[in-house]
């Protein structure tokens, strides 16, 4: 496993653990004949709804924010090439895709059957296969920090940590709050329960989703990582340490989810 080398860390250790949270969060949601997930043009969900579509079968529809644009992006591509339908919803009633009102429009033209993904992938299923990821964590460690957009690879990690660990989560989103919420509703619809063991970091979004500064950028650059998830995280365990947030000694396990980064 990687470590991260950086000055500002001082006695803290940080561990890289690669792992794409995708299809994690698809292993438990794959039981229907046909999936619709909701993304924009440069979506890691749908990505990995495509290619699972692909390997196992399974019909796939793609709603995209926005209009279409052609030729289609390098991910839109890929997920026509494994088969996905892809089809667009304007930005307006794409922000209410939560409501009985599309979801019944989109149920009528796709089928009842049709299972149905939050943005993000984040349900219970997705809950429970995230739950997976601290069993495969090969080197001691104290806390495991993973990035949050939706919350349910929060949700899933502390649920499944062994007694004593702690997970803490990153927000990407400027004024994310509610996410704490959203962590507790999801372990409860997963396992009739929530955990303590966990806590959200708010204050290392950079100006929000996509949002970036020169800080960011260098450091991004600097350890060849994604910028609008992996390296806010990273940069953030990089300033709580600066300030004393961790004990020295303390072993950090960060997941960076996403493709494979490039080291």
């Amino acid at each position: 496993m990687e470590e991260l080398l950086d000055p500002g860390l001082g006695r803290v250790r940080v561990f890289l653990m690669h792992d794409d949270n995708k299809p994690r969060k698809l292993k438990h949601n794959l039981g229907s004949r046909r999936i619709l997930a909701f993304g924009g043009a440069y979506s890691n969900l749908i990505r990995a709804v495509a290619e699972a579509g692909r390997r196992h079968g399974i019909e796939t529809v793609g709603v995209i924010r926005g209009e279409e644009h052609l030729p289609l992006n390098p991910v839109l591509a890929r997920a026509a090439a494994c088969g996905m339908t892809l089809t667009y919803l304007d930005r307006a009633t794409y922000r209410r895709k939560h409501t009985e009102e599309v979801r019944a429009a989109l149920r009528a033209r796709w089928g009842e059957d049709v299972t149905i993904l939050p943005e993000g992938g984040s349900n219970a299923a997705a809950v429970r296969g995230c739950a997976e990821l601290p069993g495969e964590i090969g080197v001691p460690y104290d806390v495991v920090c993973c990035p949050v957009g939706t919350g349910g690879t929060l949700a899933g990690i502390a649920a499944g940590l062994p007694e004593g660990r702690r997970a803490l989560g990153f927000a990407v989103l400027k004024g994310a709050g509610f996410l704490a919420g959203e962590v507790a509703r999801l372990q409860r619809e997963a396992y009739g329960r929530t955990w303590d063991n966990w806590s959200i970091d708010l204050d290392h979004h950079f100006g929000g989703y996509a949002r970036t500064t020169p800080e960011l950028e260098e450091f991004a650059a600097r350890h060849g990582v994604e910028r609008i998830y992996v390296a806010k995280m990273l940069l953030g365990v990089v300033g709580l340490a600066r300030r004393g947030a961790f004990e020295p000694g303390t072993r950090i396990v960060a997941v960076v989810t996403g493709q494979p980064p490039p080291w």
